[in-house]
């Protein structure tokens, strides 16, 4: 009898308890607020589907509505998300066939794609352009993600306990959360993500020059709330005035690694650098690089 009423559950509101059950305080907050945007969307798409009208026809309908507004990915990551409470639901018996089998992922025509990293030639001209102060600005964060491959919350985490300059390493074992209006220091992306970055000798000697006066365990860069669209802004006046391809922040992540397979290191020092989960992770972000 309670088996028969959960399966007359509409599924948007199985989709948040589940959420709710298993996800909440199990990952990070940039990733839970992604399971309640698809939920949302999962309530204005099926508002009144049911848990046992859940068949491979309904959900591939679902999946096509929500590419007509979206790209590819975009469907394919909102597909695996929605796909984790479907399969348990099959488990606990409340779906009878697995409907997401054979499933096609559709989406609209993707964008024009930015340019995704520089070469050593552009990024040496990048670098140029930066007005390295003697008190910390965001030019100084530009360098630092250029030369460590760091993520930008973590580069926005970074404290100057976290240098240790006689061995010119800097521990990356936090991030900062700037999506919330006051800003908190959070866990990594991954366990892998805690690690340790060797430095050049000369940023390590800069870091320790700007850091000397600072409160040792807040973080460099901040001084206020936090936009991504404000360094964003800051880096593409940096590339048109080095007539370079104008990149995000995030690219300078991918500069760094193209750079360092270029020069040969290789797959497993480069993943370990930058704090992937595994080696296949490198291979598929940077495979055209690997080829080459």
């Amino acid at each position: 009898m309670v088996r028969k009423k959960r399966t007359q559950q509409l599924f948007h509101a199985y989709f948040l308890e589940w959420v709710e059950l298993y996800k909440v305080g199990a990952v990070r907050s940039v990733t839970l607020d992604k399971y309640y945007i698809s939920h949302q969307r999962l309530t204005e798409l099926m508002p009144e589907l049911k848990l046992c009208d859940l068949d491979r026809r309904a959900y591939q309908q679902l999946l096509n509505d929500y590419a007509k507004d979206h790209e590819k990915q975009t469907t394919l990551d909102f597909h695996h998300q929605i796909k984790g409470a479907i399969m348990d639901a099959v488990d606990e018996g409340l779906i009878e066939c697995n409907p997401t089998r054979k499933i096609i992922i559709k989406g609209k025509n993707p964008r024009e794609k930015k340019p995704k990293f520089l070469n050593q030639f552009e990024l040496r001209l990048l670098l140029k352009q930066l007005n390295l102060q003697p008190t910390i600005n965001w030019d100084w964060f530009i360098l630092l993600v250029a030369k460590t491959g760091m993520r930008f919350s973590e580069a926005l985490a970074i404290t100057p306990n976290d240098f240790d300059f006689s061995k010119q390493m800097l521990d990356i074992s936090k991030t900062w959360n700037y999506r919330g209006t006051k800003g908190s220091f959070q866990p990594t992306k991954n366990p892998s993500s805690v690690r340790k970055i060797q430095l050049d000798w000369q940023l390590a000697m800069q870091f320790s020059n700007l850091t000397r006066n600072l409160n040792p365990e807040r973080p460099v860069f901040i001084s206020g709330r936090v936009f991504n669209s404000t360094i964003n802004h800051r880096l593409a006046v940096l590339c048109r005035n080095a007539n370079i391809p104008i990149i995000t922040i995030h690219s300078l992540r991918h500069t760094h690694a193209s750079l360092l397979l270029f020069a040969g290191v290789s797959i497993a020092s480069v993943a370990r650098r930058l704090g992937h989960s595994s080696m296949s992770t490198t291979q598929e972000t940077y495979l055209h690089i690997i080829h080459e």
